[in-house]
């Protein structure tokens, strides 16, 4: 619904912490200055013909079945020149992208501060313009400037010295309605989220919420800051990121050239023999110092990418707050609000994947090298999580309600046992068809082993994961069967040993309860009887309870117990 170049509004001046970009008027792709400038949903602005340059290319459908009937062509995407991101085109193409107000109203005022003097008025023609009329929009000489203070109909008009224009939104042109061209863009349409005029509502929009653009401006124009203020954050952190890998791979390199000039003043003593030994432990530390900077370079690629594309966001936003007219920010709001939405689910706890734990030790036995035992080999201190092992019966097996506990043996990156301890575990023990979190305990042994413990409450499959530093560990995750361990009654649940046994004498009960007569098991109402049905093996009155008969010596201690017998 939006056409044109600026909106009025009244002035608005740059927040603190948001500086104008140098070439802000310009293309970045063109080095011109913008025309028709849209902007993506990156928030990045290109001139509309230079976004047409680009080789659009197709999006892949959505898996699953093709809908029924013929369906629209292909849709396209291009890739944002700035960050890289892919941008999906609307059906409209290049110019259907959200236009940049902003941007048109800078070249606008470029435009007018580049002729200089000597700019015609607009009126006579002839004299040289000094001002410039925010209501007509017409530059004025200083003799029209003021008949025009003084007409009737013009006297409440705001004319601007030349030099004095920037800072104010009303300088460029209306934004009117691209569905009806004549009219002026004043309204705002809560249902469809965009601008509309006069006309708009009266059709299409007949039956929808809408209201001035001057009522509405407050409520979504401080959407917009919270989002921005929850937002905003995430530059420091990244920041700090940076800055802490930055500072990592200075340390790492001058730990590197330190340890190499320990390296090269320890071998010259050996001359020959030693000088193979130098070259093969200078080899292996270059070969440290690459697989480490490597890492730190990558991971620094990406947080300046994060920062980049958070800052984008923020800065775009900041501008479009400060600067933008009421109408400009709801025209922009959509995509700005969608990437910064986008921006706040990112994860930026980002920290160096990597430490500098390098060392050379000159006692260390290296074996023979030319006939001579050599001394000195590269430690690293840092563990390596792939090659850390777990060892331990109960690793794979075990019972429910009964102690699991198995080690985790540390290792470094050349394979070999770690000598302390102080590593950060992280061991979760989840039932597969359950909701069922274990509780789990680690014990560091100080010695670059682990022991880790556990109680599973219920049988079943378990996934089993242990992780140093946010890593799995050799075998991690692994699945973990749990047994139930119940032990089956051997005996009938019954109400007496008279009624079960038929009445036999020598029927015997768990429950300890016996008759008169000779009668050596239970009856009712008789002595021991514990008054409810029973199970007769082990005298608990809970029929599916466990039964608590116990073996000793291998035997059962109811040996003597005469099996009753069920009628």
């Amino acid at each position: 619904m939006c056409g044109g170049e600026a909106a009025a509004g009244p002035p608005r001046t740059a927040g603190p912490g948001s500086p104008a970009a140098p070439d802000e008027s310009r293309c970045a792709l063109c080095a011109e200055l913008f025309k028709a400038p849209r902007v993506l949903p990156c928030l990045h602005t290109f001139c509309a013909p230079c976004l047409e340059r680009l080789e659009p290319r197709p999006v892949l459908p959505p898996r699953g079945p093709a809908p029924a009937g013929p369906g629209p062509g292909p849709r396209l995407s291009i890739q944002c020149p700035a960050c890289e991101a892919e941008v999906g085109l609307p059906p409209g193409g290049v110019r259907a992208l959200t236009p940049d107000h902003l941007a048109a109203r800078r070249v606008l005022l470029q435009n007018l501060q580049d002729a200089g003097p000597g700019r015609p008025c607009h009126l006579c023609g002839d004299g040289e313009a000094e001002g410039r009329c925010l209501t007509c929009r017409a530059d004025l000489c200083g003799f029209c400037g003021q008949a025009h203070r003084r007409q009737k109909k013009t006297a409440s008009h705001s004319v601007v010295p030349m030099k004095d224009l920037k800072g104010y939104s009303q300088v460029g042109r209306p934004i009117m309605c691209s569905v009806h061209p004549a009219e002026e863009l004043t309204l705002f349409c809560e249902q469809c989220d965009e601008p509309v005029c006069q006309d708009c509502v009266l059709g299409d929009h007949q039956e929808h919420i809408y209201d001035l653009i001057s009522n509405v401006i407050h409520k979504h124009s401080n959407s917009m800051q919270e989002l921005l203020q929850s937002t905003r954050p995430h530059v420091g952190t990244l920041e700090r990121a940076l800055a802490q890998i930055e500072g990592l791979g200075s340390a790492l390199r001058s730990r590197m050239d330190a340890l190499s000039t320990d390296v090269q003043e320890f071998c010259d003593g050996y001359i020959t023999a030693i000088q193979e030994h130098r070259n093969h432990l200078l080899k292996q530390l270059e070969d440290l110092r690459i697989q480490k900077e490597n890492s730190l370079h990558f991971q620094k690629l990406q947080v300046e990418q994060l920062l980049a594309d958070l800052r984008t966001g923020v800065e775009f936003t900041e501008n479009l707050l400060s600067n933008g007219s009421d109408l400009e920010i709801l025209i922009t709001k959509g995509v700005a609000v969608s990437r910064l939405k986008k921006l706040k689910k990112t994860d930026y706890s980002i920290g160096p994947g990597v430490d500098d734990g390098i060392c050379f030790s000159p006692q260390e036995k290296a074996g023979q090298c030319g006939g001579y035992e050599v001394f000195g080999a590269i430690l690293t201190k840092g563990v390596d999580p792939a090659k850390c092992i777990l060892q331990g019966q109960d690793i794979h097996k075990a019972w429910e309600k009964q102690k699991v506990t198995f080690t985790l043996l540390c290792r470094d990156v050349l394979g070999d046992p770690m000598s302390r301890g102080g590593e950060h575990i992280r061991v979760s023990v989840i039932h597969k068809n359950k909701d069922c979190i274990l509780k789990t305990m680690i014990q560091d042994n100080n010695n670059g082993t682990y022991t880790i413990s556990f109680v599973p409450e219920e049988p079943g499959p378990y996934t089993v994961c242990v992780c140093i530093r946010e890593q799995h560990v050799q075998g991690s995750p692994y699945t973990m069967n749990v047994k139930r361990k119940f032990r089956q009654h051997q005996g009938i649940f019954h109400c007496c040993s008279f009624c079960s046994s038929g009445g036999q004498k020598s029927a015997r009960c768990a429950c300890g309860g016996t008759m008169a007569g000779g009668y050596q098991g239970c009856g009712h109402g008789h002595k021991g009887h514990p008054g409810r049905r029973h199970w007769s093996c082990c005298g608990l009155t809970e029929e599916k309870a466990e039964c608590l008969w116990k073996m000793e010596g291998g035997e059962s201690s109811q040996r003597g117990l005469v099996r009753t017998v069920a009628l």
